[in-house]
């Protein structure tokens, strides 16, 4: 089981990936270990299933197009007292086919069936094409 969520303030996997190096550097020179996570309202029931390899994939500028390795799912009670979810994040964003998405609020489930290939290699740049144009060229088997 996966996760999926919107990644707010960020243009590109890439810009996610800068980010994440950025704040890992800024933990490092202070001479703290680095910990990735995303906070959230609400905890996953199905803790068990995405433990077990799932990923949080992230929809950025309206599509599907990376994802990040759950590493772990934490309960704390903030100085609000309301409690909350960290989603602990391998520091690493994987590219994924891009898949168009409506915005939601907080996070939802991915079934394993649902979840769109990993880019990798040659492959990578695929992405970059106008979504219409990957569309119609995967619908004529092209791609």
């Amino acid at each position: 089981m996966h996760l999926q969520k919107l990644c707010v303030g960020v243009d590109s996997p890439e810009s996610l990936q800068e980010r994440i190096d950025y704040r890992a550097e800024q933990a490092r020179l202070k001479g703290n270990p680095y910990e990735q996570f995303h906070t959230t309202r609400a905890t996953p029931k199905e803790r068990d299933a995405i433990l077990q390899g799932g990923s949080l994939y992230w929809i950025i500028k309206g599509a599907m197009q990376a994802r990040q390795t759950i590493i772990d799912l934490r309960t704390k009670v903030c100085e609000d007292g309301i409690t909350r979810c960290d989603i602990v994040l391998e520091p690493l964003v994987i590219r994924t086919e891009r898949r168009p998405r409506r915005p939601f609020q907080g996070w939802r489930y991915l079934k394993p069936d649902d979840v769109p290939k990993d880019l990798t290699g040659c492959h990578a740049d695929e992405d970059e094409m106008p979504i219409e144009m990957r569309t119609e060229l995967l619908e004529l088997g092209l791609l």
